[in-house]
């Protein structure tokens, strides 16, 4: 295949020479006169600059705008006002009251569901204040539950507040960019977490433009079961959490879940990827103020003994079972501390005293999550322990996958007893 970028190189056309070096001021001169352009360097013609200029028509184009948009306004003040908060990213003047209501709701439910069924029961609260709301999802709706009761379908006869990509994660997530570059829309849509890979790109691309664009993934670790190792996520968070301005949320219940999708709307400097379960999970969290959620990681739950020996981090299906290792911790003597830590990257940007406050120095640290280890070492220490997966799964029913991985109350509670045997050795 020609490399028509390379034409009219009278030496180096058509080799590799031009792709990664400097032509070199030979060959530039010899180029030069085999297009006969004689203009120095980086000047611009008169009559090419002339036609390129359009700053004239452009600022007629914006006084005209300007001009229709202040006669709209005076007949359509609402909606023109609706408009200007829409473009500008504003949120809605009842939104406080929004938020509140979706979090007594879910606190007053206390549902026991899949984290997936907690993101579309958030979405159906947050979405009659959002009208500029648009969802979708890469041919899994009715896995990633990105619709919620009032959504319409986008047609090509009709314009809609859901999407129906297709199989499209990198086609989806790229044009998700291309609607919050636009303004007044808030894009969002889902896939499994595992197929985050093939829309690497237009991930990388809303971080590195700081736009508000809301990745959903569902099926989010070896609890995905019987569909096997090529579609059961092990180092997805991991790589979408090392992503610069990508803020990754993995809750653990309903409230974490509306809390995750709260911050992923207010947020106007990035997008945020949020990830959720397949299988139910228990609610846990509802003694807990929003904002401590809202911060990352927080305190889940105190040792139960007075004495605090470890701290047990963990994320979302996790939870539960380190909620589980501090009882029967617990019953032995150890108290243990439950940490729930839904983002990793933004608990990173609280302050040193509410890190420190949830993480205190000096105490050992157990971390637990369906998924690869070593980006948890930066919170247990190369001293602490981590529960995880390091290898691919396997087909199985999820029960039996978290049983064989180790994923049990009994391992957590090993891992504990061994840091902490090993801790007061290097003491002594």
């Amino acid at each position: 295949m020609p490399h028509r970028h390379r034409q009219g190189l009278p030496n180096k056309a058509g080799s590799h020479d031009v792709h990664g070096a400097p032509l070199g001021a030979d060959e530039i001169a010899a180029t030069r006169a085999a297009l006969g352009w004689t203009h120095g360097p980086f000047e611009i013609p008169a009559d090419i600059y002339a036609d390129w200029d359009r700053r004239a028509a452009g600022a007629a184009l914006q006084s005209d705008w300007d001009a229709r948009f202040a006669a709209y306004s005076q007949s359509h003040a609402g909606l023109a006002a609706e408009f200007t908060r829409r473009v500008k990213g504003d949120l809605p003047a009842n939104w406080a009251d929004t938020v509140a209501t979706l979090y007594a709701k879910t606190r007053e439910q206390a549902q026991t569901v899949a984290t997936r069924k907690a993101s579309q029961l958030a979405i159906t609260g947050l979405a009659p204040a959002l009208p500029e709301f648009v969802g979708g999802s890469a041919d899994l709706t009715g896995s990633n539950l990105t619709n919620w009761p009032a959504c319409t379908a986008w047609r090509h006869a009709a314009t809609g507040s859901h999407v129906n990509w297709g199989v499209r994660e990198f086609g989806m997530s790229a044009a998700m960019n291309g609607m919050a570059l636009h303004g007044g829309l808030i894009p969002f849509g889902g896939t499994f977490l595992v197929f985050s890979d093939y829309a690497r790109n237009a991930l990388r691309m809303a971080a590195l433009m700081k736009q508000r664009v809301i990745f959903v993934y569902t099926h989010d670790s070896i609890g995905l079961g019987e569909d096997g190792p090529t579609h059961q996520p092990v180092e997805h968070l991991a790589s979408l959490r090392l992503i610069p301005r990508m803020d990754v949320w993995r809750p653990c219940d309903t409230l974490e879940s509306a809390v995750a999708w709260v911050a992923a709307v207010e947020r106007k400097d990035g997008p945020s990827s949020l990830v959720f379960s397949r299988q139910n999970l228990p609610f846990v969290s509802g003694g807990i103020d929003p904002a401590h959620i809202r911060k990352g990681g927080y305190v889940l739950a105190e040792s139960a003994i007075g004495k605090l020996d470890v701290v047990l981090i963990a994320t979302g299906s996790e939870v539960e079972l380190a909620l589980k290792a501090r009882e029967a911790l617990a019953q032995s003597g150890v108290g243990a501390r439950v940490v729930s830590m839904p983002a990793t990257n933004v608990f990173d940007r609280q302050s040193p005293a509410w890190r420190n406050e949830v993480l205190p120095a000096g105490v050992p640290r157990v971390a637990i999550e369906a998924g690869v280890t070593d980006g948890w070492r930066k919170y247990v220490g190369l001293d602490g322990a981590v529960v995880g997966l390091d290898t691919f799964g396997e087909s199985a029913p999820a029960g039996a996958l978290f049983k064989h991985f180790g994923f049990t109350v009994d391992n957590v509670v090993a891992a504990a007893r061994t840091l902490l045997t090993s801790h007061l050795k290097q003491k002594d």
